[in-house]
């Protein structure tokens, strides 16, 4: 019969509270982003989102046009 360790022998490393305490300690090393960052790349995001949906829609429209000229 094979015996499963208990919770007091099994170690993952550190503590809950040792592990929050080096959690924030690299949060504070992390270089947070600006407010005109922020907007900068969300402004690009958005603007590349439109144009990739505006290709796939005209895409979409030549097709469906191609598959009712070939199957007519």
């Amino acid at each position: 019969m094979v015996e499963l360790p208990t919770i007091s022998k099994l170690k993952f490393g550190v503590g809950p509270v040792q592990f929050l305490k080096e959690a924030k300690t690299e949060l504070k090393k992390v270089k947070w982003p600006t407010k005109n960052e922020v907007v900068k790349m969300t402004t690009i995001v958005i603007g590349i989102s439109v144009v990739v949906s505006l290709f796939i829609s005209g895409l979409d429209f030549v097709f469906t046009k191609l598959a009712g000229l070939i199957l007519k």
